[in-house]
């Protein structure tokens, strides 16, 4: 089970910066609460930000609470469901993202705004797969 709570930690560590804008939502907060007491003991001096709480947590492993390690696994999954949401709108939306937003810039929920923008030309599947994963 440790061993794939740290393996989890790593990938969390290049997913959580490789979707940090998705990551805002409940998988920091999980890993804040749940974590808060090893952050406060080991990793208060870590400035936040690119997986470097992660990393610090993933230092003192040994000595991480059940709690800690918990949260640490339920932000895994969270994040992994995340990712599968934005894979599959990806996959759904590749075409209208390529007709309407190939000179939008990435990041920063731009190509959402983008595809929000281009509703009404936006193809059925593209707008069912938003929907699907909550966008608006």
């Amino acid at each position: 089970m440790k061993r794939m709570i740290w393996c989890l930690m790593v990938i969390g560590v290049v997913l959580l910066f490789a979707v940090s804008v998705m990551a805002q939502s409940g998988v920091v907060r999980t890993v804040q609460e749940g974590c808060e007491k090893e952050i406060n003991n080991y990793c208060k001096n870590v400035t936040p930000g690119e997986g470097r709480l992660l990393a610090c947590l993933y230092a003192y492993g040994d000595k991480l609470s059940n709690r800690c390690e918990f949260a640490l696994y339920d932000a895994s999954v969270q994040l992994e469901r995340e990712i599968n949401a934005l894979s599959y709108l990806a996959n759904e939306c590749r075409n209208d993202l390529n007709a309407y937003c190939s000179a939008t810039k990435p990041g920063e929920g731009r190509l959402r705004d983008c595809l929000e923008k281009n509703k009404k030309k936006v193809s059925k599947r593209c707008s069912q797969a938003a929907k699907d994963v909550g966008l608006k």
